[in-house]
C-alpha cells in the first residue's frame, strides 16, 4: 500500500500536467526583471510576502522547503543567493531544473520528504522559504524543530500555513460538514471527499501547531498576515484561510 506522501507526488504530478497554477514556472522576462530589482513571491495564494521580510539575498544560502516549481527559486537565484530546493514531487523538480538550466544559474536540487528528517547539517541556511505545503502532511511540529536545526544563528524562516477552515465546509463553501482536525488516515469519509476531488491526502492543523509549533522549536515570530483562497465563496466574504509567518533562529 502506497504511503500518502507518495500519493500527494503522484497528485501534484498530474495536477502539473493539467496547468495547475502553482507548477507553472517563471518566465524568462520574470526572471531578467528579478536581476534588475522587480520581483515579487507569494507564501500563500493571494498577497506577496513583503519584500522587508528579506535580508539581502546575495551570497546568502537559502532553502526551498517544499517549493519546486520554477517560481520562487529562481527569483532568489536572480537576486544573487545559492539555492536549494527540496520537494517530493519529480515533476516539481523537473520545473526547477529546467528554468535553472534555461537562465544558467546552479541550483542544488533535492528529492526528499520533508516529514524525515531533513538531509543538511545543522546551521546550514541563512533563509529558508516555505509556501503553503504542510496540508499535505500529517504532523507539523517536527518540520518547524528540523527547520530551527538547519538554520544558521539569525536565519529567517518565511512560511505560509493553512487556517484550517477550509477542511470544515463543503466544496460550494456553505455548509460546515466536517469536524476537526480533518484527518483522512483516522476517518474513512474525510478520505473519501478528498478522493472524490482528487485533492491528494491533507491534514488540518490548528494555529497551536503552526504558530506555537515554531516558538516551541526555539523561533521567535516577528511578523505575520492573513490570507484568503483567492477565489469561491470565502474569499468573496473575505474570510481569511491562510496564514503566512516570518520567524528568526536567534
Amino acid at each position: 500500500m502506497k504511503n500518502y506522501q507518495d500519493i500527494n507526488a503522484e497528485t501534484i504530478d498530474r495536477w502539473i500536467e493539467e496547468g495547475w497554477i502553482w507548477g507553472v514556472p517563471i518566465s524568462h522576462e520574470t526572471f531578467l526583471a528579478a536581476g534588475k530589482g522587480n520581483w515579487d513571491v507569494q507564501l500563500t495564494p493571494t498577497k506577496m510576502v513583503p519584500h522587508d521580510w528579506f535580508p539581502d539575498l546575495k551570497g546568502k544560502k537559502v532553502l526551498g522547503l517544499a517549493s519546486g516549481g520554477g517560481q520562487q527559486m529562481p527569483i532568489f537565484a536572480a537576486l544573487g543567493a545559492e539555492c536549494t530546493v527540496l520537494d517530493y514531487s519529480p515533476k516539481q523538480l523537473e520545473s526547477e531544473r529546467t528554468v535553472a538550466e534555461r537562465e544558467g544559474y546552479d541550483i542544488e536540487i533535492i528529492r526528499a520528504d520533508m516529514t524525515k528528517r531533513l538531509p543538511f547539517e545543522d546551521g546550514t541556511f541563512d533563509l529558508i522559504f516555505h509556501p503553503v505545503s504542510n496540508c499535505y502532511v500529517e504532523e507539523v511540529k517536527p518540520i518547524w524543530k528540523e527547520c530551527y536545526r538547519i538554520l544558521k544563528k539569525g536565519g529567517i524562516l518565511l512560511s505560509g500555513t493553512d487556517f484550517f477552515i477550509n477542511y470544515i465546509v463543503d466544496d460550494d463553501e456553505t455548509s460546515i460538514i466536517n469536524h476537526l482536525p480533518f484527518n483522512p488516515l483516522k476517518d474513512p469519509e474525510q478520505m473519501k471527499q478528498l478522493e472524490a476531488g482528487d485533492s491528494g491526502v491533507q491534514f488540518s492543523h490548528t494555529l497551536e501547531e503552526q504558530i506555537n509549533g515554531q516558538l516551541e522549536a526555539g523561533f521567535v515570530l516577528t511578523a505575520l498576515y492573513e490570507d484568503t483562497n483567492g477565489e469561491g465563496r470565502l474569499h468573496e466574504l473575505s474570510i481569511p484561510t491562510f496564514l503566512a509567518m516570518r520567524s528568526v533562529k536567534l
